[in-house]
């Protein structure tokens, strides 16, 4: 398992997500995001507008999730 931050992720906060490959890392990711859009929390607001204007193409799309990919897959594992 392991751990990558909200901020990690291009988010605004600290807190923590676990999981075992980047894809459940993303999701967890996507559905913290769309929390705090619903909530309408300013400083992720902030970030996802920024993290809009990275990703406007398929392009920079994948090249930033890649990024992701390799930052993920570069972390050790934690055990408990």
């Amino acid at each position: 398992m392991k751990k990558m931050t909200c901020i990690q992720l291009g988010g605004a906060c600290d807190k923590v997500f676990h999981a075992n490959t980047f894809d459940e890392m993303a999701e967890l990711s996507k559905a913290h995001g769309m929390e705090m859009f619903q909530l309408g929390d300013d400083a992720h607001m902030d970030a996802l507008g920024q993290l809009m204007d990275i990703v406007k193409t398929p392009e920079s799309m994948k090249k930033w999730m890649d990024q992701k990919r390799k930052e993920f897959d570069a972390l050790a594992e934690e055990y408990s």
